[in-house]
């Protein structure tokens, strides 16, 4: 049985979860790039020599070690609920940092 079909029938209500939230992920994402532009993540370059695709992963690594940094304060640490945004956000943003790596990875960010 395909993985697909199997978690779907299996696990429903977590097959359709997991589909909303990436929707829902993916129009803030979209609303955030309008904002900022792909330049932020190519971190002032165009991304075409290996150095600057380090250097833009170097970058994502920095955003998603204080995504990181701030849960093991909220979550670990003090076993709090935020000040400001929720620690859900963080996990959010992980999420997407994640999939934006990829595509830098394999030459489509800004394209």
């Amino acid at each position: 049985m395909n993985a697909i079909k199997y978690i779907e029938k299996e696990y429903p209500e977590t097959a359709n979860a997991f589909k909303n939230i990436q929707k829902e992920q993916y129009k803030t994402f979209c609303m955030k790039q309008m904002d900022y532009g792909p330049s932020n993540i190519a971190m002032g370059t165009q991304l075409n020599t290996v150095a600057d695709l380090r250097l833009s992963k170097v970058g994502l690594i920095v955003r998603m070690n204080d995504k990181v940094q701030r849960l093991i304060n909220l979550v670990i640490k003090n076993n709090r609920e935020a000040q400001n945004e929720p620690a859900i956000d963080a996990f959010k943003d992980l999420s997407v940092y994640g999939i934006i790596a990829q595509i830098v990875d394999i030459g489509k960010w800004g394209k």
